[in-house]
């Protein structure tokens, strides 16, 4: 018989998954960085929007919009709330 029972050393309380809504701040304002704000990345919003005053911070936000969702919602917890990749 399989147990099925967690404990709760053994499952560490897990932080929502934030990819719906970056994805459609990345999308819909990425060219002001709202998104790496979001997501809890200073430094890269704050570049991102010195890009957007250039208008290249809007191609780079559609871009990471849709790799956003093109991720299962596992891969992005671990790889942009866990792992904490800024870019790309």
């Amino acid at each position: 018989m399989e147990n099925t029972k967690t404990e709760a050393w053994n499952n560490p309380p897990r932080q929502e998954n934030k990819k719906v809504i970056a994805a459609l701040f990345a999308i819909f304002l990425g060219s002001l960085g709202i998104h790496k704000f979001y997501l809890g990345y200073t430094r890269e919003g704050i570049i991102q929007f010195l890009l957007g005053l250039c208008g290249i911070g809007g191609l780079i936000g559609i871009i990471e919009g849709i790799l956003y969702l093109t991720k299962t919602d596992e891969e992005f917890y671990q790889t942009y709330q866990i792992g904490q990749k800024g870019w790309f």
